[in-house]
């Protein structure tokens, strides 16, 4: 994948993650956005890693690989190699697969990955064998010591890829008592099955039977074969080891060629074949000579029984990947439409059932809980009206079914009765009488034509049980203020005795005041103000016992008449 395609994706999975996080994650804004930070380190990181890797790894890998399409098995092959090998580029390409050289087996982990960074789609056709050559060691204990570092970098392999990365152990030797390679394979739920180049695989039965006593010898010599990578080389990847994991192959060959380059004359095949069986006594079992020139020819029919790859270019690969982002975003968002929509129902569903647990005559509670039911349909027809939101949308949305229980629910709301309304206070009724109309200047006696005025004002004052008729004089600040007050007092008795006399009145109903120039409600820097403060005023005043009529009780201070008022 190309720089350009690892940025594109970045800024793919960069959109998707803030589409998520803002707008479908059910938690708070700020816990989102910081969630969101989270996600963008996290690619951020993971980019400049890769970026880093390619950097270093570029370097080390082959040149002739195939192309990004190819996906037939790829071997990796480390171990003892063939000194002959056909061409001078570590990869080999051929009809079933390809296999590509590892010189030295500690090398093994890092040329896969960098075969995997160049070739990202190989991981799941990538194999790897380990070739041993029992005559090539003096020593079991040190080809075991090679081979452990191999297990362990097989299983790290497999834990960074992911991938299950096949191992085939193939072991080899050379012997006189063959003319061209001969392949024995075990499988695993397979018998053992014979390959030879010029005939068809058969059963170990199959071969022997017809082959006479030569095919006899050669199949003893393979069985000795057999046992020994049993012992020497499948128990070290397969033994219990607290440290590293163990490595079971998916397939086992042993193979046998009539020369064999770099085989020593005294190696760990001899002492063995010396201690369990007779075999050295047969003449013509070891090779016929050690020339390098030979080629040794590689297992090919094995490579159609190890798994093979997708075929996907780099552009199929970036496409693929852009679409397993987007899958993973879609079910985020879907997850969390899905529990925003839960969490919508609950709630709407509390607090009807909160507002029907509450009695009608609990009237404070069932208001505030039928207010928060009208926000709660409020916020669904805001819904149905302008759209869902997309933290509640995806097809998800579950708010429609909750409207007609909420709207009943806040049809069956009655409201509380009315509060009783206090009464008015009673207001006192007063009748302004212009003193200059019903006194001469200075005079308290009534004029004469006084009583047709006195009369016409004073209708709406009638004396009542419970009610105090209240006459005070007034005057303006001309002249003294003694004299004022006492004229002004004058002045209220002689209406009070007009009104008790006219109308048989008690004088018990009646509280006459003297005020002077004290109360003015004009100002008396004006003639016509003067005017105004020169007055008596008549009101009703409730008071209890006030007014006591022989044979009529005390009414109640509120049963007044109409409010009357003359201004000036």
């Amino acid at each position: 994948m190309s720089p350009v395609q690892q940025r594109g994706l970045a800024l793919w999975a960069a959109l998707l993650s803030a589409v998520v996080c803002l707008d479908f994650l059910p938690v708070a804004r700020l816990v989102s956005v910081l969630l969101l930070l989270i996600v963008l380190g996290g690619i951020l990181a993971f980019w400049t890693v890769a970026s880093r890797r390619a950097e270093h790894d570029v370097t080390l890998c082959p040149d002739d690989l195939p192309e990004a399409t190819y996906c037939q098995p790829v071997v990796l092959v480390c171990g003892d190699l063939p000194l002959a090998w056909p061409q001078p580029s570590p990869v080999l390409t051929v009809t079933q697969g390809c296999w590509i050289r590892v010189e030295n087996g500690h090398d093994l982990g890092q040329a896969a990955r960098q075969v995997l960074w160049l070739r990202p789609d190989w991981g799941r056709q990538l194999s790897v064998m380990i070739s041993v050559c029992p005559q090539k060691h003096a020593d079991s204990e040190a080809l075991t010591s090679r081979l452990l570092p191999l297990r362990w970098q097989i299983s790290q392999l497999r834990k960074e890829t992911g991938h299950s990365v096949p191992l085939v152990l193939n072991g080899q030797v050379g012997s006189a008592m063959t003319n061209d390679m001969l392949w024995q394979a075990a499988l695993p739920g397979e018998c053992v099955r014979v390959w030879r180049e010029s005939s068809a695989p058969a059963s170990i039965a199959a071969w022997v039977t017809p082959g006479g006593a030569p095919v006899m010898q050669q199949q003893v010599l393979m069985n000795s074969l057999m046992s020994w990578l049993h012992q020497h080389v499948l128990a070290v990847f397969i033994d219990d080891n607290p440290d590293v994991p163990a490595v079971a192959p998916a397939a086992l060959l042993w193979g046998m060629g009539p020369i064999l380059a770099g085989s020593l004359a005294s190696s760990a095949w001899t002492a063995w074949l010396s201690r369990h069986t007779a075999i050295p006594q047969v003449t013509g079992w070891q090779p016929v000579g050690t020339d390098s020139t030979v080629i040794s020819s590689l297992p090919d029919f094995i490579l159609p029984l190890l798994p093979e790859g997708s075929g996907l270019t780099p552009r199929a690969r970036t496409w693929r990947s852009v679409l397993g982002l987007f899958t993973l975003a879609a079910i985020a968002a879907l997850l969390s439409s899905g529990w925003n929509n839960r969490q919508l129902l609950h709630r709407v569903s509390f607090d009807i059932a909160r507002y029907d647990s509450l009695s009608i005559d609990d009237y404070g509670p069932k208001a505030n809980a039928v207010a928060v039911l009208r926000q709660d349909a409020a916020m669904l027809d805001d819904y149905a009206r302008n759209g869902v939101p997309a933290r509640l949308g995806l097809g998800l949305y579950l708010g429609e079914r909750l409207r007609m229980p909420l709207l009943e629910a806040i049809r069956s709301y009655v409201p509380p009765p009315p509060e009783p309304q206090p009464s008015p206070k009673p207001v006192p009724k007063i009748v302004r009488l212009d003193s200059m109309s019903l006194f001469d200047s200075g005079k308290f006696e009534l004029k004469a034509g006084s009583t047709k005025m006195l009369v016409n004002s004073l209708v709406g004052i009638k004396a009542k049980p419970g009610w105090l008729i209240v006459v005070s004089g007034h005057t303006d600040n001309t002249g003294n203020p003694q004299l004022n007050q006492t004229l002004s007092l004058k002045r209220a008795e002689a209406v009070r005795d007009w009104m008790r006399d006219t109308g048989d009145v008690p004088e018990s109903c009646f509280a006459v005041q003297g005020y002077g120039e004290s109360r003015p409600i004009a100002t008396n820097d004006t003639p016509d103000g003067r005017a105004l403060n020169r007055r008596v005023e008549i009101s009703l005043v409730p008071q209890a016992n006030a007014c006591q009529i022989p044979g009529i009780h005390p009414a109640p201070s509120q049963d007044d008449g109409a409010s009357l008022h003359n201004g000036e």
